[in-house]
């Protein structure tokens, strides 16, 4: 009995490897070109991860580059440098230069700056994120603008309760309601970051001498008192 199952093993196992000859005769080449495609993408994909390491190693020592040209006061050069990185750069350091390159333009030229946060803000490719904090260094930049309402408008609709940079925008409209004597307003935009449960505590800090002012409220100067007249001289 064993003898025979031992007999009908080997003809199963050489059935076997007769299948496999005959299939490997078969598609060979279909095998080897898989493979050498397998290789090929293998191989594809390191270069592609080598070309876009290098490309990104050389723009970081250029953004470090022209952020030094900025600090250096050198802001022509700094501006050149962040435009080649908006237009060479990978998307990530195209980004971040375009927000530098605007930095540097709100030193000389506010409402070119705030132009130039318009177009981040209105580009899908820079993120949601990225858009708000465009928006809000724009409105920032027109507060001081012989119109300020569209820069109130866009800190207004920041400020919502969801909105990522609600805290700093709710800061500069309650600071604007108190710079114009309007403290109903300031109290409105102070009280809801101290309401607040996700309130830095740095600004929940400052809310305290905000609100503290706002309680104050406008302080009225009295004229100034005629000074009191001076003794007469005394003579011998």
């Amino acid at each position: 009995m064993a003898e025979n199952n031992e007999f009908f093993r080997e003809v199963d196992e050489d059935y076997r490897r007769d299948q496999i000859a005959k299939v490997w005769k078969r598609y060979s080449g279909l095998f080897i070109a898989l493979a050498v495609l397998l290789v090929a993408g293998v191989g594809g994909w390191r270069y592609w991860e080598h070309v876009q390491r290098t490309r990104a190693e050389a723009a970081s020592e250029q953004f470090d580059k022209a952020a030094k040209l900025a600090q250096g006061g050198n802001s022509a050069e700094a501006g050149k440098a962040f435009a080649a990185l908006e237009t060479e750069g990978p998307k990530g350091y195209a980004v971040l230069a375009r927000f530098r390159a605007a930095a540097e333009t709100s030193k000389t030229d506010a409402a070119g700056a705030a132009a130039a946060y318009d177009k981040l803000a209105t580009d899908p490719a820079v993120g949601d994120g990225l858009q708000e904090l465009a928006r809000l260094r724009a409105a920032l930049l027109r507060l001081d603008a012989a119109d300020p309402a569209p820069a109130l408008a866009s800190l207004q609709g920041l400020a919502a309760p969801t909105g990522i940079f609600r805290h700093t925008a709710r800061e500069m409209l309650g600071l604007t309601a108190l710079r114009k004597g309007d403290y109903d307003g300031a109290a409105k935009w102070f009280g809801q970051i101290a309401e607040d449960g996700e309130t830095p505590q740095g600004l929940r800090q400052r809310i305290e001498v905000y609100e503290a002012l706002v309680a104050g409220g406008p302080v009225t100067l009295t004229a100034a008192q005629p000074e009191a007249a001076a003794p007469p001289p005394i003579t011998r």
